[in-house]
C-alpha cells in the first residue's frame, strides 16, 4: 500500500512535462567532446535551479583532472567541461543520488536517420526516436520528472536527494570522476541507464586495446620477399578468439544469462598505403571485457600474455613482436555489495509503480557504476530503454517506460530520503 505522501507525489508527476523535457534534451546534440556537452549541462543546472534545488554548476579544471593518477581516461579531447549537481532538502549526506550522463555518441551516417536528423526527437505511436533517447536522456528526463513531483508535492525530505548529471560517460567516465573528486557523495546511487526492465547491480568492465603488427614492405609482384602485416594479424585473430573463449568459460552468476559475459571484439583495422605494396604495418583497435571482480591490471596482463604467446609461436613475430597499448577510457567492473538494501528498495519501488518484479541481472558493458562503487557508494542501474538500441541508427525509447521510471524513482527517493 502506498502512503498518503507517496500517493500525493505520484499524482504530482507531470507526464507531458517529462516528455517535453526529454524532447528538449534530445534536441541538444551533446556529442562527446563538442560544446553541446557544456550547453546541456547549463540546461540541467537551470532546470534544477527552477525546481528549487541547491545547485553546484562548475567549470572543471581539466589539466588537474587529467593529471590525476586515477583519471579514467577519455577518447576525445575537450577544451572545457562542466559538472552539475543538485540537492533537494534535508541535511548532511544525501540519502540517494540519481546519476545520468548527458553525453551521446556520434550519430554516424546521417543517411540512416529519417530526414537525416538524428536529433529530431520524433514521436510516433508512443515511442521517441533519436540519438540519446535510450542512452540515456530518457533516464535523465525520468530523474527530473521524479524530482519535480517531489518538489511540487511540497514533501520535506529528512536527507537530501542528489542529482548528478555528468559528461563523458561514453568515453571513460571523466564527468562522474570529476563529480566524485569534488566531494559529491551519498549513501546510495541509482544510475538511470537503459536496462530493458531489469535491475542491474553489477557491470563487467571494458578496455580499449591497440595492436601494432609489423610487417616488411616490398613490391606486390615480389611479395615473397616481404611479410604482410595483414597476414600476420590472422595469427593474432586466432589467439584473441581463444582468449575470449577462455575468459567466458566460467562467468559470474549475474552474467550467466548472457551468451558472452566478457566479449572481445576488434572494431577497427588499418593497414597499407599502396595497392601494390606489401603492407609493413597493421593497426587494430578493439574492445576487451574485464570480468566481474577482476582488476584492470590483471585483465591487461592476461591479454598481453596471450599476444606474447602468439608472437612466440610465429617465426616472424617472434623477432618482430606486436606492440600492445591501451588508449581511451578505462572501465573497471563494479558490483553492488551482497544484501545491500538498495536492491530490494529498487525492486519494491518498481513494482509499486506498476510493473511485475524486475529480473536482476549483471551487464557486460562498462558504466559509471564502477566509479561510484569504487568510492564506497552502493550503486545499481535501472532505467528506461533497451541497450540493444543504444548507439544505433534506430535508437528509441518507449515513453511509457520513461513515465514508469519517473514514478519508480519518486517512490525510491521518498523511501530513502524521508
Amino acid at each position: 500500500m502506498l502512503s498518503e505522501v507517496e500517493q500525493r507525489v505520484l499524482a504530482a508527476v507531470d507526464d507531458e512535462r517529462v516528455v517535453a523535457e526529454l524532447r528538449e534534451l534530445v534536441q541538444i546534440p551533446s556529442v562527446d567532446g563538442t560544446p553541446a556537452e557544456g550547453e546541456i549541462q547549463s540546461w540541467c543546472a537551470d532546470r534544477l535551479n527552477a525546481l528549487g534545488l541547491a545547485v553546484d554548476h562548475w567549470e572543471i579544471d581539466l589539466p588537474a583532472l587529467t593529471s590525476d593518477p586515477a583519471f579514467p581516461g577519455w577518447e576525445v579531447e575537450r577544451e572545457r567541461a562542466w559538472g552539475c549537481v543538485g540537492a533537494l532538502g534535508g541535511d548532511g549526506t544525501p540519502g540517494l543520488i540519481f546519476n545520468g550522463h548527458i553525453d551521446v555518441v556520434p550519430p554516424g551516417d546521417l543517411a540512416q536517420w529519417p530526414n537525416r536528423d538524428p536529433f529530431s526527437a520524433r514521436v510516433a505511436d508512443g515511442v521517441m526516436w533519436g540519438r540519446g533517447t535510450c542512452d540515456m536522456k530518457g533516464g535523465v528526463a525520468a530523474i527530473l520528472g521524479a524530482v519535480a513531483a517531489i518538489a511540487a508535492a511540497g514533501v520535506e525530505l529528512r536527507k537530501p536527494l542528489a542529482v548528478h548529471t555528468v559528461f563523458g560517460e561514453e568515453d571513460g567516465g571523466a564527468g562522474a570522476f570529476a563529480t566524485l573528486q569534488r566531494g559529491h557523495t551519498g549513501e546510495a546511487c541509482l544510475i538511470a541507464e537503459p536496462t530493458a526492465g531489469a535491475v542491474i547491480p553489477a557491470n563487467a568492465g571494458s578496455l580499449t586495446f591497440r595492436l601494432e603488427v609489423p610487417g616488411l614492405a616490398t613490391h606486390g609482384s615480389t611479395r615473397s620477399r616481404g611479410v604482410s602485416a595483414i597476414e600476420k594479424f590472422t595469427v593474432l585473430q586466432s589467439a584473441l578468439q581463444a582468449l575470449e573463449a577462455e575468459r567466458n568459460r566460467d562467468p559470474h552468476p549475474l552474467l550467466a544469462h548472457l551468451d558472452l559475459a566478457n566479449p572481445l571484439s576488434v572494431g577497427t583495422i588499418q593497414s597499407g598505403d599502396w595497392a601494390s605494396t606489401v603492407p609493413d604495418l597493421l593497426v587494430a583497435e578493439g574492445r576487451y571485457g574485464v570480468r566481474l571482480g577482476e582488476s584492470v591490471d590483471t585483465a591487461r596482463t592476461a591479454f598481453e600474455a596471450a599476444i606474447a604467446e602468439a608472437c612466440a609461436k610465429d617465426e616472424w613475430l617472434r623477432d618482430h613482436p606486436v606492440t600492445v597499448t591501451w588508449p581511451g577510457g578505462e572501465f573497471a567492473s563494479g558490483l553492488l555489495p551482497d544484501n545491500d538494501p538498495l536492491l530490494s528498495h529498487t525492486l519494491q519501488a518498481a513494482t509499486d509503480a506498476g510493473v511485475p518484479t524486475p529480473p536482476v541481472n549483471g551487464a557486460p558493458y562498462g558504466s559509471d557504476l564502477r566509479q561510484y562503487a569504487a568510492a564506497g557508494i552502493p550503486t545499481l542501474q535501472y532505467g528506461p530503454g533497451d541497450v540493444r538500441y543504444a548507439h544505433a541508427a534506430d535508437e528509441h525509447v518507449h515513453l511509457s517506460e520513461v513515465l514508469h521510471a519517473t514514478r519508480a524513482y519518486a517512490l525510491l527517493a521518498l523511501r530513502r530520503c524521508t
